[in-house]
């Protein structure tokens, strides 16, 4: 992730969370692989960030004046603060983790349930495999207090006696399925905006099929669609109009997300370009806005059904026989 991506567009809280998540691997090797018990105390209190900077993470694709006054992030460290005061007491230590696992997964599911114009900083192009990384993410801290339960009934049952085997695979697995979401939920994020750009007419609360003609104009004449680094808070930008609004009208106009109404005319651009000129698949993908040839599939195989190789044969010879 670090050599991966311009220093721009690094993600601190992505960046924190995957961090975390190796640290809590080495601990958990050394607590029940080389039996060093002095860190049965210092595994807690790191489990207890984990769900805290998934949900930082994710809210750092929110369009910063969405995501609620800054001071309620400081509430967010309660968690760990209560983990540490429950060292004194660590027969509770285990029901507290699962409450907040499971109460994260909550709002993490909360917050994916409205679709993938939610992540607003995040690129159209990645918005679903962000959405999709938001989800799993929740299922993910879900696995996790699934696990510590486990925990809890291996001490009631067995005594203990299949702890290590448990928490060195089960949360190991947790871990994983954490830090490859954040993985790919980073990639999505745009390059940060040089300047806001704001339309000088703004439109104040226009009709659905007004709002989708102006994003129409806006495609079109402008050729936003061809910015990879297009998110539907710039989106908003350019059209001088709130972003729910522009993705309320794309829903009930034209019954898809943002991320696909954009996509669309990406895949326009690209089958335009496919049937009219030599220019290769790969040239055609980044030529229409698309930056990885996964997406530019799965968006090309949503639309036409087809590869772009299929649909360029089909479409050519269709042109010649004509």
């Amino acid at each position: 992730m670090l050599r991966g991506e311009e220093p721009e567009r690094r993600n601190r809280p992505f960046l924190a969370l995957v961090a975390l998540c190796a640290l809590q691997s080495v601990v958990v090797g050394l607590r029940w692989g080389y039996d060093v018990a002095a860190l049965k105390l210092v595994l807690p209190v790191l489990a207890s960030g984990v769900p805290p900077l998934v949900l930082a993470s994710f809210h750092s694709l929110i369009r910063r004046d969405e995501r609620g006054a800054p001071g309620g992030a400081w509430i967010h460290a309660a968690p760990t603060i209560g983990v540490l005061v429950l060292v004194l007491a660590p027969r509770y230590i285990d029901f507290a983790l699962i409450v907040e696992y499971v109460g994260y997964a909550l709002a993490l599911l909360n917050l994916a349930r409205t679709g993938t114009d939610v992540l607003e900083e995040a690129r159209f192009e990645s918005a679903v495999a962000a959405h999709r990384a938001l989800v799993i993410a929740a299922f993910s801290l879900c696995l996790s207090a699934l696990f510590d339960l486990v925990i809890i009934l291996d001490f009631e049952w067995t005594k203990g006696a299949n702890i290590g085997l448990i928490v060195s695979n089960a949360n190991m697995l947790g871990l994983l399925f954490i830090g490859l979401t954040a993985m790919v939920a980073d990639r999505a994020r745009a390059l940060p905006a040089a300047r806001a750009v704001v339309d000088e007419d703004p439109v104040s609360m226009p009709q659905d099929r007004e709002i989708l003609d102006r994003i129409d104009h806006l495609l079109v004449s402008q050729k936003l669609a061809r910015d990879e680094n297009l998110t539907l808070s710039r989106l908003a930008r350019r059209a001088g109009l709130p972003a729910r609004q522009i993705s309320t009208a794309v829903n009930r106009l034209a019954g898809k997300n943002v991320s696909q109404y954009i996509n669309d005319f990406r895949i326009a651009e690209a089958c335009r370009l496919l049937r009219e000129t030599d220019m290769s698949v790969t040239a055609a993908m980044l030529e229409s806005g698309f930056q990885t040839k996964s997406n530019f599939n799965r968006e090309f195989r949503r639309v036409t059904a087809l590869s772009p190789v299929a649909w360029r044969e089909q479409n050519r010879a269709g042109a010649l026989a004509a």
